[in-house]
């Protein structure tokens, strides 16, 4: 239980004193739907024991609800707002920008909107991208196609300084900014230069991070699109297995740093019998190694699927070194390094394989969002207007407990998401597999390490 105290305080650019465009009420049982006030909030935290006291809260210790307020800060017609896309595809992107663009034009009024090409390169002068002009027509089908309707990149984020030049330049008011970790570190830097120029523009990020890892939020949107994709390689792999005499179906699955896409995926599928995730270490060779249990499986079913994420088993590979230009560490090719390694030591003991190996990576980056992201997608964008719309700034739209709400960037971004080898998710997908609960040859000594590390830590 994350006993940590956050401050989810959200900064504001000033008083609210526009009266909304948008027509709501604040009575109830008047089928009217209602606005959102000041002093509605949640609780982060819902995990408690018998005796513990909770409350009163202060409002540091509370999340702030989103959606419409009666007063909003900005004038509509005064408005000109952006919006940009950042780092790798994820199914739902254009379902964002399409939300985004048609509350604010058909909600709130505001019909200058602008599209940053590109990522944060689209500010740069040096890459000399147009700006692209939207509204409700432009964006009406984007949300059938994969992709980016803007485009996106990677980088460009740490120029801050030319970044708030431009914002300032095109006389920007409100600006969304969708991206993962990397990406909404950069909004907060961009944020804060903006706020020592003492300039009133309202900076609101959108979290994209297909793998699922930032922190405080339920999900992220496109993960459950990747999880029906994933499903899908998933079934494929385990049909060539099944088919083929001691068939192995190799599957890798995005996760660089958290294995959320391949447990979810190995729990749907309902045909995965192994799950290598970063957050629990592995051993290959010994006698209770991965290949001595795969070698068992097939001995008992003649088939196996294996889905690794691919931030798995870094530790046993040469480090590929260096960094992505979003600051991610690059990593080695799990799976290649394993398919190889299986393929050899099959052959090392004289046993017949017929492994085939799926990255499908890609295929599921740039899907359209399935209908569940989708309406995630809608309804995120539509907060995040409402957010910037009554002077929000420095915050990340989020689903905390089936609730729409804004969060500080500073916090969300303070830590990521992992699955954990302890809790819940793991335990069912053991339990969906069948895989041993560690594949490591000295348990004790490992066990151990892992104590000494985590100890550390505190």
């Amino acid at each position: 239980m994350d006993t940590q105290k956050y401050d989810f305080s959200i900064s504001t650019l000033g008083p609210c004193k526009v009266p909304s465009p948008i027509k709501l009420s604040n009575v109830e049982g008047d089928f009217i739907a209602n606005y959102v006030t000041e002093n509605e909030f949640i609780r982060y935290r819902v995990d408690t024991t018998m005796d513990e006291v909770v409350g009163p809260s202060k409002r540091s210790e509370l999340l702030e609800k989103a959606g419409p307020r009666e007063k909003i800060y900005f004038n509509p017609s005064h408005v000109h707002a952006a919006i940009v896309t950042c780092g790798g595809l994820c199914p739902g992107i254009n379902d964002v920008v399409r939300a985004v663009v048609r509350c604010l034009w058909n909600r709130y009024g505001v019909q200058r909107i602008s599209g940053i090409r590109f990522g944060f390169k689209g500010f740069l002068p040096d890459y000399n991208f147009n700006i692209q002009p939207l509204d409700p027509d432009f964006v009406d089908d984007c949300h059938k196609s994969g992709g980016s309707i803007l485009g996106t990149s990677r980088g460009g984020g740490n120029r801050v300084i030319e970044i708030a030049d431009a914002i300032e330049q095109l006389n920007i008011n409100v600006i969304f900014i969708v991206g993962g970790d990397g990406t909404q570190r950069g909004s907060l830097e961009i944020a804060e230069e903006i706020e020592r120029r003492g300039l009133k523009i309202s900076v609101v990020g959108i979290p994209k991070t297909v793998d699922n890892d930032l922190s405080f939020i339920q999900k992220s949107f496109g993960f459950d699109t990747a999880v029906v994709k994933a499903t899908e390689s998933v079934g494929a792999a385990h049909m060539e297995a099944h088919s083929q005499i001691n068939g192995i179906g190799l599957v890798k699955l995005m996760g660089r740093e958290s294995g959320f896409i391949a447990t979810h995926t190995a729990i749907a599928s309902h045909e995965t019998n192994f799950v290598l995730i970063p957050e629990v270490p592995f051993e290959l060779d010994g006698p209770n190694g991965f290949l001595e249990h795969l070698k068992k499986r097939l001995e008992r079913r003649h088939h196996a699927v294996i889905v690794v994420a691919e931030g798995a088993g870094q530790d046993l590979m040469q480090s590929a070194g260096g960094t992505d230009d979003s600051g991610n560490r690059k990593l080695s090719d799990i799976g290649v390094f394993l398919r190889d390694r299986m393929q050899e030591y099959f052959k090392s003991i004289d046993m017949h394989i017929n492994l085939k190996y799926i990255d499908p990576s890609y295929q599921i980056r740039s899907a359209p969002a399935a209908p569940i992201d989708s309406i995630y997608c809608e309804r995120l964008g539509n907060n995040a207007v409402h957010a910037a719309m009554a002077g929000k700034t420095k915050l990340i739209m989020g689903l905390v407990h089936n609730k729409f709400v804004h969060l500080p960037i500073n916090v969300v971004i303070s830590k990521r998401n992992y699955v954990d080898p302890e809790g819940s998710l793991w335990r069912d997908t053991l339990d969906a597999t069948g895989q041993p609960i560690l594949m490591v040859n000295d348990r004790e000594a490992f066990m151990q390490n892992s104590i000494k590390k985590s100890n550390s830590k505190k």
